[in-house]
């Protein structure tokens, strides 16, 4: 798959700069009714139950966030469940590949938007307990992702989008009061950031795999993107901002690359956190450097730099082993089928390791479908 080229036709800043003043108007109504009184115990009380509860919808909740669940509880009209079922399919192929490109490639996309970061920032907990964000991007793409997970009457992935987008409008209403925000970044959780997100899941992951030298069909490719321009609808994800299929999806996430992409300390700080955060729930120390190499790997040396990931400090850490492939440096970080076995390996380890992250609280534990530790030979202990 090649680079993003934007074209300007479609995607340019005449469309996209209104678009960094726009939030979600459904779920920000949710939230402004529930900050209206400064009742900020109350939203966390809130949160808490949609964390631990999926179907029935509680009875204590208030009205307007029973009536919310109810509103966006449908798949849009558009929804096509055989590309859904198609798309799923993907995920059942190459699941421990594509969790390794979410948290190597998707989320780090996601850091170098200078501006879009300075919300993830804020949101002290991604930097303060990687763990817990780690744990929640991979979830919420297996709940969303497994069989079922947006067609079923209770499907999980429903419930997890309907908790991400509350969670997005209760951040907009927070972020502005920080001492740090700017009006410069735009409305906190904006559309352009919420459709670069989305391109991190969709688009993004598709690219991975692609670097990995894994082949996809077109077909595929499509019904993967189907699926999650579903989970963008039910997002709050404005109609005009999702693509049109995968070329346009290409075009939208260059754009995006093209507007907002660029150094911060800010994504310095969260890059090491989560490279961190990988590092020490994978055992031992052999695959300890992987996560650095990966990430230079998905996004090329200069984005890597703008992230604090620097050739010198991992390169030779992580060769040292390779070589008995009989490779030279250069060899291996052009070489997609060791990245592939790298890839492969890892996502079984991180997903096998995950599961006993403490989340905090009373969050339930990370999920995996039996199916799908089956498929993918990931096995623990329930």
């Amino acid at each position: 798959m090649a680079a993003p080229v934007p074209q300007p036709d479609r995607w340019t800043d005449e469309l996209l700069n209104p678009m960094r003043q726009v939030g979600d108007p459904l779920a920000d109504a949710v939230a402004a009714e529930l900050f209206a009184d400064g009742e900020i115990a109350r939203v966390n009380d809130l949160m808490r139950h949609l964390i631990v509860n999926e179907y029935p919808v509680p009875e204590n909740l208030p009205p307007i966030v029973r009536e919310y669940l109810s509103k966006t509880d449908t798949l849009p009209s558009w929804a096509d469940a055989d590309l859904m079922k198609a798309g799923e399919a993907v995920f059942w192929r190459f699941g421990p590949e594509i969790i390794v490109i979410l948290l190597c490639y998707s989320l780090p996309f996601c850091y170098l938007g200078k501006n879009g970061v300075q919300v993830l920032a804020l949101t002290t907990r991604l930097i303060s307990n990687p763990a817990r964000r780690i744990l929640e991007t991979a979830q919420m793409a297996i709940d969303v992702m497994q069989p079922g997970g947006l067609t079923d009457d209770q499907g999980r992935g429903r419930r997890t989008i309907q908790k991400v987008r509350l969670m997005h409008a209760a951040i907009r209403k927070l972020a502005p009061t920080a001492s740090t925000w700017q009006t410069a970044y735009g409305t906190p959780v904006n559309q352009e950031d919420l459709a670069g997100t989305l391109m991190s899941f969709s688009w993004v992951a598709l690219d991975g795999l692609q670097r990995l030298g894994i082949q996809v069909s077109s077909a595929d490719q499509e019904a993967y993107l189907h699926s999650w321009l579903v989970v963008g609808q039910l997002l709050g994800v404005s109609p005009e901002m999702l693509p049109k299929n995968i070329a346009d999806a290409q075009s939208l996430a260059g754009a995006i690359s093209r507007r907002q992409f660029g150094a911060s300390p800010e994504a310095e700080e969260m890059t090491q956190a989560l490279t961190k955060m990988m590092a020490d729930v994978i055992p031992g120390n052999m695959f300890r450097h992987i996560p650095a190499l990966l990430i230079r790997y998905f996004l090329g040396q200069q984005h890597a730099a703008w992230l604090g990931i620097q050739e010198a400090e991992w390169t030779e850490l992580v060769l040292a082993p390779l070589r008995l492939l009989g490779r030279e440096a250069g060899d291996i970080l052009e070489d997609s089928r060791a990245m592939s076995a790298l890839a492969q390996k890892l996502g079984r380890l991180l997903i096998e390791a995950i599961v006993y992250v403490d989340r905090g609280g009373d969050r339930p534990g990370f999920s995996v479908p039996a199916q799908l530790r089956q498929q993918w030979g990931v096995n623990w202990v329930a």
